[in-house]
């Protein structure tokens, strides 16, 4: 959901401050043993820094990281769908923001063993990702890193069919306390029920990594976060309490739900927000168990297949990264995660300090209540709209689900075909349809094809210059996952291919018009086509592909004789060139 860091809190401050350590023997879930190698490290780290030293710029060891990126880490708040998808419905304005408050503390359970931090995502990483609803309907979810320094991580979330949506941009501080590191979560998230006209401003608690130069390692969340609802005058402010040096006790939680309004105390919680918390009714005096976090079971967020993502991607980016670090090989997740932020730096020289970074999925936040949020979605999902188009709406926007394709790359390389020579562009059609068939059939496809469509030495052309389309257009955003291969759907392709040498395909050719089959979901995608290849099919794509792997090849749109699933060498993500066979192709 969507996180921030409330400053000011609306009550009166716990008599244990956050800066405190805490001194406790009981090795948990939340603990940390740190051995003998591991601790010089983190001692020559700290040794460099002082008390209050920001933490943004410092390379931390990778045994203390979580092995994903923090735009991922994000959907951890919206891993309970069984108590957000009801809230909309629930129409005592009450009842429904104590459910929000509910779901809210849900999420703060949810994390690995120890204490480990995300992986800090590079300036313009993205990720996409969605949930499959036991209703049949989805949620989505869409990312990206705004901003590095500071950071500024930016989400969006929407299930149509429930009316709900959630804007969210997060802010981290990490510095450096003693024998401790605090991370505090500024920015905040906005929660919308569409059909309710109602919004839920969030912010978070800050979070503690305590005992990093003695004693056992500790992961702690503390001080105040709020939701708030300007519609209904209702607020909760919540206290995440820490423990102190004489007394209390690990993860508690505290707080009131008031009318701002009036501001009459409503509600009382308390309890543990990793086991059971508790809300007591101020007007009749009744406690009843609120959420019980060690028997709740989260839903996690799905994504695409590596093979289907751009190199900055969140899971394909920090791919070999994460894997070590889950076979806890850190001299291999240190080398790719270094790898990594380097190119990153490099970027960064290259493009200057007058250059101002323009995200490609959000834009700024427009002034208002909302201003806070820095970056929002850069698109037009109307909340009128029926949900089967707020759907396509959305999935116009970035690729989200698996198998998704964007109708702009046929769509490019006919304009591409425009510019060039009339031979050209008819000869680049003919291998356009027949470019997808196994090789027999391509051969045989040769052989048909006219002299005067031979190839012939043509002057350089200018290269049509690719524009990124919004979501008004319902056109899909291409942040690399189609570099080098502009080509239409498969669909496509064997559609024109069955009309002009139908001769040639037999069994396979029926194979590929019932790819033209969709599940229910397509209906709503409009431009947006989900085409999954068969299992022959691939396995021919697979053959062609090893019979053309001497070809010699290049990024961009490719020399002459190139074809869609033949190898691609080009510049990866951290500056490496690699060899690959583009999904998309």
């Amino acid at each position: 959901m969507v996180l921030g860091h409330r400053k000011n809190s609306l009550a009166s401050h716990s008599n244990r401050s956050s800066t405190e350590e805490a001194r406790d023997s009981d090795v948990g879930e939340d603990v940390e043993i740190v051995n003998a190698e591991q601790g010089n490290v983190l001692t020559h780290i700290i040794s460099q820094l002082r008390p209050g030293a920001d933490l943004s710029r410092v390379t931390l060891p990778t045994f203390i990281l979580e092995p994903r990126s923090m735009l991922e880490r994000i959907t951890n708040f919206m891993a309970h769908p069984e108590l957000m998808l009801p809230i909309p419905t629930i129409d005592d304005p009450i009842q429904r923001f104590v459910a929000v408050t509910k779901f809210y503390l849900s999420g703060w359970h949810i994390k690995p063993p120890g204490v480990k931090k995300p992986l800090n995502p590079i300036l313009g990483e993205v990720f996409t990702g969605y949930w499959g609803y036991p209703d049949g309907t989805k949620g989505y979810y869409i990312s990206e890193q705004t901003c590095h320094h500071p950071p500024k991580s930016s989400y969006f979330f929407m299930a149509p069919e429930h009316g709900i949506r959630i804007d969210g941009t997060l802010k981290p501080r990490s510095k450096f306390l003693g024998n401790s590191v605090g991370s505090f979560m500024e920015g905040i998230a906005v929660m919308t029920f569409l059909k309710r006209n109602e919004r839920y401003f969030i912010t978070q608690p800050n979070m503690y990594a305590r005992g990093i130069l003695f004693g056992k390692m500790k992961y702690e969340l503390g001080d105040h976060a709020v939701v708030r609802c300007p519609e209904s005058g209702l607020e909760a402010d919540i206290e995440f309490k820490v423990k102190g040096w004489m007394g209390g006790t690990y993860n508690a939680i505290g707080g009131f739900i008031k009318d701002s309004k009036t501001g009459k105390n409503l509600f009382e919680l308390s309890g543990l927000w990793h086991e059971e918390m508790y809300i007591k009714d101020l007007t009749t005096g009744k406690k009843d168990l609120l959420f019980n976090a060690s028997t709740a079971k989260p839903s996690i967020v799905q994504a695409r297949p590596l093979n289907e993502q751009s190199p900055r991607e969140s899971q394909r980016l920090w791919d070999t990264t994460t894997k070590a670090i889950k076979k806890a090989d850190q001299k291999t997740a240190t080398d790719e995660k270094s790898r990594i932020e380097d190119e990153q730096r490099k970027e960064a020289a290259e493009r200057g300090e007058d250059t101002t970074w323009q995200p490609k999925l959000f834009r700024a936040a427009p002034p208002g209540d909302e201003e806070n949020l820095d970056w929002v979605i850069d698109a037009k999902v109307d909340s009128n709209a029926s949900p089967d188009q707020q759907v396509k709406q959305i999935l116009a926007i970035a690729p989200i689900l698996p198998g998704q394709q964007s109708q702009s790359q046929g769509q490019s390389t006919s304009q591409a075909q425009q510019d060039r020579d009339p031979r050209e562009a008819q000869q680049g059609q003919f291998q356009q349809q027949s470019r997808d068939l196994p090789p027999q059939a391509q051969q045989q496809a040769q052989q048909m094809q006219p002299q005067q469509m031979q190839p012939q030495q043509m002057q350089p052309q200018q290269g049509v210059q690719r524009q990124e389309q919004r979501a008004e257009g319902n056109e899909l955003i291409d942040f690399g996952q189609h570099d080098g291969a502009s080509t239409a759907s498969g669909a496509a392709v064997a559609g024109q291919y069955m009309s002009s040498a139908s001769s040639m395909q037999g069994q396979q050719g029926k194979q590929m018009a019932g790819m033209s089959n969709r599940d229910d979901l397509a209906a709503h995608m409009g431009n947006v086509s989900i085409t999954p290849q068969q299992p022959q099919m691939q396995q021919q794509t697979q053959q062609r592909a090893g019979g053309e792997a001497g070809a010699g090849t290049s990024s961009g749109s490719g020399p002459t004789g190139w074809k869609p699933g033949m190898p691609v060498k080009r510049m990866n993500s951290i500056g490496n060139e690699e060899t690959f066979v583009d999904a998309e192709s």
